[in-house]
């Protein structure tokens, strides 16, 4: 049946399969194939998706569902987280164990969680837990959660080399049944911070160093801002005192010249009366030489 965009087997026609097939083996993997689409993988409420046939098929090639389940647990928190709503499509009984393993803490732990046959699933199916916790109370246990709550590193958790990155990338791929997401092993530091700690001491120093050089760098940068504004603010200055010289040179040229006008026009003035002296007393004398010659 097509259920959105998706192609499914419902549970009836797979459950029926199960209660009459002639081949017992059939029936088991019909039976796990079920487990895998309606537990594992689920989707479409009580319909498997084609695409988890195609990696129930696989199983037998030593294909590992891991990867393709932490994917697409990753990828279904992520679009809750964004939506701020939505179902959660993955293993969801998978996660309660997880939750069980990280968000309470225990003072005193059993010695079999440093074996090396010890299993945590084992454990928690085996572990009588309440089944009458609502929603809403799961959602307060959530919201009040406190640091000293949760446990950053589980205690069955044994320190080994862990895988951090792919290829060129600091980012490992999964890829799921439906997508892929970037494993960002940063984004979990806090299971291995003890290890990741002693390791990357020398990387922590690098870093407050360069961090000191970037300080440094900026007082630098501040120093070199303030000289900058210093000569610029001397150079608008000076350039103001220069403008205002030569404006006072072309005002004392224009007194200069009009000073020595003015001694010109005084000079001319001076010497027309001079002349004209001159020749008034130029015509007196010669009106009387000739007054004398006539008598």
């Amino acid at each position: 049946k097509q259920k959105g965009d998706s192609k499914c087997i419902p549970w009836k026609s797979l459950k029926d399969l199960i209660l009459t097939h002639l081949d017992v083996r059939k029936r088991v993997d019909i039976f796990a194939l079920s487990i895998y689409g309606l537990v594992v993988f689920p989707k479409a409420l009580g319909h498997v998706d084609e695409v988890v046939i195609d990696l129930f098929d696989q199983l037998d090639k030593r294909v590992t569902p891991i990867p393709a389940i932490l994917a697409e647990t990753f990828r279904s928190l992520s679009a809750c987280r964004k939506a701020r709503e939505g179902r959660f499509i993955g293993y969801a009984q998978l996660l309660l164990v997880w939750f069980y393993s990280y968000f309470w803490k225990v003072d005193k732990g059993s010695y079999r969680v440093f074996s090396e046959i010890y299993s945590p699933l084992k454990e928690t199916v085996a572990t009588p837990r309440r089944d009458d916790i609502s929603k809403e109370k799961w959602m307060a246990i959530l919201q009040n959660l406190q640091e000293e709550d949760i446990k950053w590193k589980a205690p069955w958790l044994v320190s080994d080399e862990i895988l951090y990155r792919y290829g060129n990338f600091d980012w490992v791929p999964l890829l799921g049944i439906w997508g892929a997401v970037g494993y960002v092993s940063l984004l979990v530091l806090r299971q291995y911070r003890q290890d990741f700690e002693r390791r990357n001491a020398d990387l922590e120093k690098k870093i407050e160093q360069m961090e000191e050089e970037k300080m440094n760098l900026r007082l630098d940068i501040d120093v070199e801002k303030l000289e900058t504004e210093k000569l610029r603010k001397g150079k608008n200055k000076a350039k103001e005192e220069l403008d205002s010289l030569k404006t006072d040179y072309k005002k004392l040229r224009l007194s200069m010249r009009t000073t020595r006008l003015e001694k010109i026009s005084k000079q001319w003035h001076a010497e027309i009366r001079e002349e004209r002296t001159k020749s008034i007393y130029g015509n007196r004398n010669s009106k009387r030489f000739r007054h004398e010659m006539r008598l």
